[in-house]
């Protein structure tokens, strides 16, 4: 490859970063709102400063973090923590196998750290660009998944240990709770992208009003197993008619 084509090849996997940046923009401010709302609640559920940073930079999973807390709180046993937070990021299974064959050619090392640093959003938005996989490299795919990533994670990260450093001085009368959840549903709601994933909203809607007084919010984790089985089965269960009926 000649200088001048190196230098093209350089600025187009610049655009393509840029262009990953763009695309995720309007999503930073959400995220680093709802990073805040979950270093509030690890500093307000008894963790220590240090403790709940380690949390935030370690784990990197709001809805796992969130879920954890008042289990911790409460006193649960070790296997129910990890237990609950190990099925509420199950969802990161999926992605993972809808992102392998994009990055098959990867080092294990560097698919671990994407696989580390990669968010829902980003992720969500990285499948709408491509949608399918093409063997080997693609020029500018890889520096677009950074572009969407990588500021993600420090929004994410910048939000939360603002939210941990000063959860201390909130009053709760700024109601930062409900916040949180206004901010995960605008989350959650762009990835209800087909019926399946609605059927599964919808049960483990259900299933979590209908098992709020177990102990130790056992409720969630049945509401997120109940909803996952229930998706699957509906994905799978209108895949067989689509094929019998053509």
């Amino acid at each position: 490859m000649t200088p001048a084509q190196d230098s093209d090849s350089e600025q187009f996997e610049r655009e393509a970063w840029r262009d990953g940046v763009r695309t995720g923009l309007p999503t930073l401010f959400g995220i680093a709102a709802w990073g805040m709302v979950v270093g509030v609640a690890m500093v307000k559920s008894g963790l220590t400063v240090w403790q709940a940073s380690a949390m935030t930079l370690v784990a990197f999973a709001g809805s796992a973090q969130l879920a954890s807390l008042p289990l911790i709180a409460a006193g649960a046993p070790v296997w129910v923590i990890f237990a609950t937070a190990l099925v509420v990021n199950l969802r990161f299974v999926i992605f993972s196998a809808l992102l392998g064959p994009h990055f098959a050619h990867l080092p294990l090392r560097q698919r671990f750290f994407y696989g580390y640093i990669s968010g829902d959003v980003s992720i969500a938005l990285f499948l709408q660009r491509y949608p399918e996989p093409t063997p080997g490299p693609v020029p500018g795919k890889l520096s677009f998944l950074k572009g969407l990533l990588v500021p993600n994670w420090s929004a994410w990260q910048i939000g939360s240990l603002i939210g941990i450093f000063l959860g201390s001085t909130i009053p709760a009368e700024w109601q930062l709770g409900f916040a949180g959840t206004l901010a995960i549903l605008c989350i959650m709601v762009p990835l209800i992208i087909n019926s399946a994933a609605l059927c599964g909203v919808l049960v483990a809607t259900v299933v979590a009003v209908l098992a709020h007084a177990l102990p130790y919010k056992l409720g969630l984790l049945a509401a997120v197993l109940v909803g996952m089985g229930s998706a699957m089965f509906f994905e799978e269960t209108f895949n067989r008619r689509k094929v019998k009926h053509g």
